[in-house]
This record gives C-alpha cells, sequence and structure tokens, in this order.
C-alpha cells in the first residue's frame, strides 16, 4: 500500500484514513443562536481544537450517531451540527450543478 501524499488524517465518522486535502476540517463555535456549534473550517486556519471529516452527509452522519464530536472537540455541551449541515448541503448541490453541467 503506498502512503497518502502528504499530512494523513482519520475522519472522524467513517475512522478511514485519508490525505489531509480529502477531509473538511472542523472546529467548535458559536452558531447563530449563539449556542455551540460544530462549524466548517475549509481553509484550515481557525483557531482551537480540529478534527477531520470527509464532506458526505454520510460521514457527517456516522460522527452524529457516534457522537464524535464532542470527543475529538473535546466539548462536553450539547454541539449543533446545523451549520456544518448546511455547509455540506450547499457545497454539494453546487458540485452537483458543476457537474452535470459539464456532462
Amino acid at each position: 500500500m503506498t502512503p497518502a501524499p502528504g499530512p494523513v488524517r482519520t475522519c472522524i465518522g467513517c475512522r478511514q484514513r485519508a490525505a489531509k486535502s480529502e477531509l473538511l476540517r472542523v472546529v467548535a463555535g458559536a452558531g447563530a443562536d449563539g449556542q455551540p456549534a460544530v462549524c466548517p473550517d475549509p481553509a484550515g486556519v481557525a483557531p482551537g481544537r480540529g478534527a477531520h471529516l470527509h464532506p458526505t452527509t454520510e460521514c457527517l452522519d456516522q460522527a452524529v450517531r457516534r457522537r464524535a464530536f464532542s470527543r475529538a472537540l473535546r466539548v462536553q455541551e450539547g454541539l449543533t451540527v446545523a451549520p456544518l449541515r448546511e455547509h455540506l448541503d450547499t457545497s454539494t448541490d453546487t458540485t452537483d450543478r458543476n457537474w452535470s453541467s459539464s456532462s
């Protein structure tokens, strides 16, 4: 097996290792209502502890089921994943439109 080029991280949803560039970094932040939330960090520069996730709703759902966000981000309070789910939905919609228009 050939090692992936560059840094390798583990997806907190499916627990598979992948190149850092293939994963989406998430951090604990505040949602629109001021409650603790899991926020996407596509640039990978937000301060604080981060975790990595494949940018798919399947890995997001697995991470929620396993309660992986609070463990990985070391936040004991209830985290909402609404900002992350919204980010994945909008990025998936854009990707689908670009893919179908190029066919």
